[in-house]
């Protein structure tokens, strides 16, 4: 069963911020959320209940609903700034 797949507001000014060519294949990445919530090389964040992926330069930090089966996209970074 898939999970459904959710932005929060902030994400939407960080996709501003992103060239094309590498918000398409963020777009990507995330899309296959939703079948597997924590692919192979995803961290789990010891500070909070998130995960992080990567694609390319930039990071990519989500929480996992699981009785809801949803996943919430929280931020979207370049990785020299994800963590500040």
């Amino acid at each position: 069963m898939k999970f459904r797949i959710f932005f929060r507001k902030s994400v939407e000014k960080d996709f501003s911020r992103i060239p094309k060519w590498d918000l398409h294949r963020i777009i990507k990445r995330i899309g296959l959320l939703a079948n597997d919530p924590r692919p192979p090389g995803c961290e789990k964040l010891s500070t909070q209940e998130c995960y992080r992926i990567r694609q390319g330069k930039y990071r990519i930090l989500y929480s996992i609903q699981g009785e809801e089966r949803a996943i919430w996209v929280i931020k979207i970074r370049h990785r020299k700034d994800v963590y500040r």
